[in-house]
């Protein structure tokens, strides 16, 4: 293991923190469409997510369920159970939020059985949805390529949270319920974000394979989040009432990332495109831990004044 993550991972248990979750609820009954004024395009791109993270989070709890008894460190196994926890709640949170696109009369279902097809099928217990796959000696490394894909993922959850937790837009110009359930949501990513590169480390053989399988997962990963976030926002704004705004759910992704780079600069209410980039290229050092990525204490901070946890609470 290198130096830098032997220094990240004794910070983190230093501190002492135990994930927990936050049995949480939001009113949308009020929010607009376009929760964020005059911009529907970062509206949309951030809506999107909500098509998205149910069935994944699901996978998640899944895939790590599967992994715990693997597992033979004790307080890395706390940290994945309270990491499940989490997120079966962030799963349903973005359930309840879908409810909200269709109250507004757009239509989520050809999405999500897009998505539902992805993590219940093809990263489903049979490897790449082939029959013939399914053996039991592919079992464990099948186990271990997922706990790696979700490593992957969780990085860009985790600085997206730290980014969000800088933003300032969301609470000063958007809808309060809406702004508060991405705040909360991003927040415990921030607080959760070692685990699943943790997970993964454990899972590994050794420090080279650990190295290499995941730029290799990451390969994957990064185009594929690129595309089921601006497919996710694409969808939604081709069922905008206003033409003008339909225009967005006919752009191509490069196009898309062109406006998301600039909007994020103009507005602050997204992040930019270059700002994913530098994310994904950090990810590439040999001595990157996602410890070093984001602020458990201003995770916390927002925790402890969001409307919604502390009702939970």
């Amino acid at each position: 293991m290198s130096t830098a993550k032997q220094k990240a991972q004794q910070l983190h248990r230093a501190a002492g923190h135990s994930l927990k979750a936050r049995r949480v609820r939001f009113d949308f009954s009020g929010t607009p469409l376009h929760w964020l004024p005059e911009d529907p395009f970062s509206s949309y791109m951030i809506n999107g997510i909500h098509l998205l993270l149910p069935a994944g989070e699901l996978w998640f709890c899944r895939v790590y369920n599967q992994a715990l008894p693997l597992i033979s460190d004790d307080a890395l196994r706390a940290e994945v159970e309270g990491f499940i926890r989490q997120e079966a709640i962030h799963s349903r949170a973005h359930s309840g939020a879908q409810e909200y696109l269709r109250r507004h009369g757009l239509s989520v279902e050809d999405y999500v059985a897009r998505v539902d097809w992805l993590f219940g099928t093809f990263l489903g217990d049979t490897p790449l949805a082939v029959p013939m796959f399914r053996q039991r000696h592919l079992e464990k490394p099948w186990l271990v390529l997922r706990v790696g894909l979700i490593a992957a993922i969780e990085h860009f959850t985790g600085v997206l949270g730290q980014w969000a937790m800088d933003n300032t837009s969301w609470e000063e110009q958007g809808d309060a319920a809406m702004a508060d359930l991405f705040k909360w949501h991003l927040a415990e990513e921030v607080e959760h974000r070692t685990v699943a590169f943790d997970l993964f480390d454990h899972l590994c053989r050794t420090q080279l394979g650990f190295y290499v399988s995941r730029q290799a997962l990451m390969a994957l990963v990064f185009p594929l989040f690129i595309y089921f976030i601006s497919e996710g926002a694409r969808s939604l704004a081709r069922q905008d009432p206003d033409p003008r705004v339909r225009r967005i759910g006919r752009q191509w992704i490069p196009r898309l990332l062109w406006r998301l780079q600039r909007t994020g600069r103009r507005t602050g209410n997204v992040p930019t495109f270059s700002f994913l980039v530098a994310a994904t290229l950090r990810w590439i050092h040999p001595g990157f831990h996602p410890f070093f990525e984001g602020n458990t204490e201003q995770a916390l901070a927002y925790l402890a004044r969001s409307p919604a946890a502390q009702a939970a609470v």
